[in-house]
């Protein structure tokens, strides 16, 4: 384990200093408590729901956060948390996507392959985990790893084995932040297709990807519907605005429904390598300027989305806007098959997606300080990505100073790239170092195998859909 038992021993006595009522739910013994009750007990912690699960027992939580871990007499605010319980002796993996959490029971790959306990958390600022009224300069990768800090201090005293945490696209960049703000906390880091934009200005590796990616023949059709659905502006726009009517959308954050529908078409290429497979290639439009008004509207909204950049489709990822225009950075790509009359914007920054009245300031030191951490201090860490992922183009690298820490790519996969997809040698090294990380025996660490068997309904296996271009 990377955490000595003196550190060990200091944190157990200060969790238990911190109020008197988790001194006074110290004295049962965990075989004599249910887990329920343990978790109640937990200073800050309530129940939302429970909800059954064969072999488990999953709980639905707010657990009690400051909104500013530097000044926390400032104002709290109420944090969901759900916890995927199996045994109090096995080990626990912590998992956020990065966005909201899921209410409904579900298994990551590192929680099936320990089988054990998992512990996920919603992101600060995702509603409802939001402060009311909302200070949005709270919202920052320091404050957000500080919250699972609390929560892994707050629950490894129900929880003692080896914890992992985990997360996929920002649940992996979640995931690699944490680390290197309390490296001392998890015992390893599993994350995935986790974007790594150290220069927000430098995104030439984006358009090698593009031009690359794939086959020739499949570049050309979407490069071709994409440069189509612009071409045929004016009447799909008509189209456009008559959806929006229909569906009460509005377009007053990003300005007017013209700049929406360029964007939604800009992010038509991304979003098919993003999410889809060479393989789905057959389902693009063959000919587009042949191809009907139909056929080329249904193939953009198919991958990117309409409703996307209309206010009811930001509003839902205001933090993760908020965050790429302060903190984490964004993408801008070049479009040589598109002549530059057709397109007026372009890639638009995160501040058009964000409500005026937000302030932002981007931060170009902040991602700097994670890479060069990362190169120079990773232990116990796995990167998967996807070949044919476009966000894997500017990733995370290790440098000299790292040990024991891994970045594998998975052929042909995408955003849902995983340990399983890998080529059959590193995967078993993912899959055996998972596995001694989490400090389960050495013969099934010598497997290689994943503890648990799969369970089609509990596992997770399918890319997350968030909008187009949004990690």
């Amino acid at each position: 384990m990377r955490k000595a038992l003196r550190w060990l021993l200091a944190l157990t006595v200060l969790i238990g200093t911190l109020s008197t009522a988790g001194a006074a739910t110290a004295a049962p013994t965990p075989e004599a408590t249910d887990i329920k009750d343990r978790l109640l007990a937990v200073p800050g912690i309530s129940l939302i729901e429970e909800k059954p699960y064969p072999g488990y027992r999953f709980f639905v939580l707010n657990y009690t956060q400051p909104v500013d871990h530097r000044h926390p007499s400032k104002g709290t605010f109420q944090q969901r948390i759900t916890v995927l319980h199996k045994d109090v002796s096995r080990p626990t993996v912590f998992y956020t996507g990065g966005y909201n959490v899921s209410t409904n029971p579900g298994r990551r790959e590192p929680t099936q392959i320990v089988d054990g306990n998992q512990v996920s958390l919603e992101y600060r600022y995702f509603t409802p985990s939001r402060p009311a009224p909302a200070d949005w300069s709270k919202l920052d990768i320091w404050q957000a790893a500080s919250d699972q800090h609390r929560v892994f201090a707050a629950l490894k005293k129900i929880y003692p084995e080896n914890w992992i945490s985990t997360g996929g696209s920002k649940g992996g960049m979640t995931a690699t932040y944490y680390e290197r703000f309390y490296p001392r906390d998890m015992d390893g880091v599993v994350a995935y297709v986790a974007p790594n934009d150290v220069v927000n200005d430098e995104d030439s590796a984006y358009d090698r990807f593009f031009a690359t990616v794939g086959t020739k023949e499949c570049r050309d059709r979407l490069n071709a519907v994409q440069r189509e659905a612009l071409v045929r502006r004016e009447p799909l726009e008509r189209r456009y605005a008559a959806e929006a009517a229909e569906n009460g959308y509005t377009f007053t954050t990003v300005g007017s429904l013209d700049r929406a529908y360029e964007a939604v078409v800009l992010d038509y290429v991304w979003g098919f390598w993003q999410y889809s497979l060479l393989s789905d290639c057959g389902s693009i439009p063959a000919d587009a300027a042949n191809a009907t008004d139909d056929e080329i509207w249904n193939s953009v909204d198919a991958i990117s989305g309409f409703s996307a950049y209309a206010d009811q489709g930001l509003a839902t990822y205001t933090p993760y806007y908020y965050q790429a225009g302060t903190q984490l950075g964004a993408p801008t790509i070049r479009f040589p098959h598109i002549e530059k009359r057709y397109i007026r914007y372009g890639y638009q920054p995160p501040r058009n997606f964000v409500p005026r009245d937000i302030r932002m300031r981007f931060q170009p030191g902040a991602m700097r300080d994670v890479d060069t951490w990362v190169r120079h201090n990773a232990r116990h860490m796995l990167f998967v990505y996807g070949q044919n992922d476009p966000w894997g183009s500017e990733r995370f690298r290790l440098g000299k100073g790292a040990k024991d820490s891994y970045v594998f790519t998975a052929p042909g996969l995408n955003h849902g790239a995983n340990v399983a997809g890998l080529v059959a040698d590193q995967k078993a090294l993912a899959t055996a170092r998972i596995l001694a990380w989490a400090g389960v025996p050495a013969p099934a660490v010598d497997r290689a195998k994943p503890l648990a068997a799969f369970d089609a309904k509990l596992d997770v296996r399918d890319v997350e859909r968030e909008p187009a271009l949004r990690p």
